[in-house]
């Protein structure tokens, strides 16, 4: 966001808020970015051979001792949680043309 601020000539002694920043120049929102990003790289691992190492990792159990509080957050949860948000199948992946438009979403056109 720095850099944004400083290509556009405004401080944050302006009171410009981010969004109208982010809005001028066209770039989407960093998080937005994040689950777009994270959802390419679960199709692509989707997609992989059954006995390929990283497909395998995929169903790795996490083992930690339980303590108090929430359990700690995984990959494959956040994932879950960007799919179900998205309303894509996971099934969606095998083919590539529309999972890739299904997650191209962050870009402003």
């Amino acid at each position: 966001m720095r850099m944004l601020r400083w290509s556009a000539g405004v401080t944050l002694l302006d009171r410009i808020r981010n969004e109208y920043i982010r809005g001028s120049f066209g770039v989407a929102p960093i998080i937005d970015k994040a689950k777009e990003k994270r959802l390419r790289w679960y199709g692509h691992v989707q997609r992989r051979e059954e006995d390929h190492p990283v497909k395998l990792a995929l169903n790795l159990p996490v083992t930690q001792p339980r303590g108090h509080g929430r359990p700690p957050s995984t990959w494959l949860t956040t994932v879950e949680k960007d799919l179900k948000e998205a309303q894509i199948d996971t099934n969606a992946a095998r083919n590539r043309a529309q999972w890739r438009m299904r997650t191209r979403r962050a870009d402003p056109k």
